[in-house]
């Protein structure tokens, strides 16, 4: 073990943590999450909300303890490009900028997730456990990355729908 297999652990438990609360708070107010998204443009609200709660825990969990960390930071990844799309690029770059709040934060988090894919689990990991650690991450990890992007877009492709302008936040 060394600072990086450290360092490795301290950032996938980090973005575990953050994407299991927000699945977990999605599954505890399922009825709010889906009018959210209704609200938001998106076709089959229901569906999506128990998808969003269903894969941020996953998605979480598995970053956590870093069992197919890899596919974790893709489905991250796709999570981050599908908020980006339908609601944070509308508000600019900054958190604080406007109401629905601007990119910097998906795009800190899908920029981390990237990283986690290439540079792998550490060695303080269920992957590094089951000899996958290294199988995964490197230009592999990018290109289940990509994966990953185009799973996000193929989601925002399916699903969602551009807002009336009344719903956008003005220029």
């Amino acid at each position: 073990m060394n600072e990086i297999d450290v360092a490795m652990l301290v950032l996938r438990v980090w973005l575990g943590i953050v994407m299991l609360a927000h699945g977990v708070n999605h599954a505890k107010t399922q009825e709010g999450t889906a009018r959210w998204f209704e609200q938001k443009g998106f076709k089959s609200p229901r569906l999506n909300a128990r998808m969003s709660a269903l894969s941020e825990i996953a998605i979480g969990l598995g970053l956590i303890v870093g069992l197919l960390t890899s596919v974790a930071a893709a489905a991250l990844v796709a999570t981050m490009l599908v908020a980006f799309i339908a609601i944070h690029r509308f508000a600019g770059f900054f958190v604080f900028h406007r109401p629905d709040e601007g990119y910097e934060y998906v795009a800190t988090l899908a920029v981390a997730a990237l990283v986690v894919a290439m540079v792998g689990p550490g060695s303080l990991s269920i992957d590094a456990a089951l000899g996958l650690d290294t199988a995964l991450d490197g230009y592999v990890g990018a290109g289940i990355i990509a994966l990953g992007l185009l799973a996000g877009a193929g989601q925002a492709a399916m699903f969602w729908r551009k807002p009336s302008s009344a719903d956008q936040p003005p220029s």
